[in-house]
C-alpha cells in the first residue's frame, strides 16, 4: 500500500513545482542584477539601487502591468518582455500540471478500485460453498 502523498503521480507533481519555483528565484535574482546594471546610470530611470530592481524584478514576475514605472533603457525593457512571458509560462505550467496531476489520480483512484473488487471477488470464490 503506497502512503497518500508518495505516488508517482504526487512525486511528479512535487518535482515541477520545486523546478518551477528554483527557475523563478533564480530568474529573479539574475534578471534584479541585469536590471540594475542597464538602468542604474540611466536619466529618469526609477530604478537606482539593487534593492530597487529586486522589488521591480519581483513585481514583474508578480503581477502583469503593475504601476511601477516602467524601464528607460531598451536591454531592460527587453528583459522585462522575457518576465512578462516567463510568468504567464507559468502560469500556464502550473494549470497543466494540475490539472494533469488529478487526471492520473483519478485514473490511480479507479485503477485501485477495480483491483480491491477483483480482490474480493477472487475470496469469494475461492470460499467453500456452505449448503443450508
Amino acid at each position: 500500500m503506497l502512503v497518500k502523498g508518495m505516488t508517482p503521480t504526487h512525486a511528479r507533481l512535487r518535482s515541477r513545482l520545486l523546478f518551477l519555483l528554483a527557475a523563478s528565484v533564480a530568474l529573479d535574482l539574475a534578471a534584479s542584477v541585469l536590471v540594475f546594471v542597464f538602468e542604474r546610470h540611466q536619466p529618469g530611470t526609477g530604478i537606482t539601487g539593487l534593492g530597487d530592481a529586486l522589488f521591480w524584478t519581483s513585481t514583474q514576475l508578480l503581477t502583469v502591468s503593475s504601476n511601477l514605472p516602467n524601464p528607460v533603457s531598451t536591454p531592460a525593457r527587453l528583459l522585462d518582455l522575457v518576465l512578462q512571458m516567463w510568468a504567464i509560462s507559468v502560469v500556464a505550467i502550473l494549470a497543466g500540471s494540475f490539472g494533469a496531476f488529478f487526471h492520473h489520480r483519478g485514473i490511480q483512484e479507479r485503477n485501485q478500485s477495480l483491483a480491491e473488487l477483483d480482490d474480493l471477488a477472487a475470496r469469494r470464490r475461492a470460499r467453500p460453498e456452505r449448503s443450508s
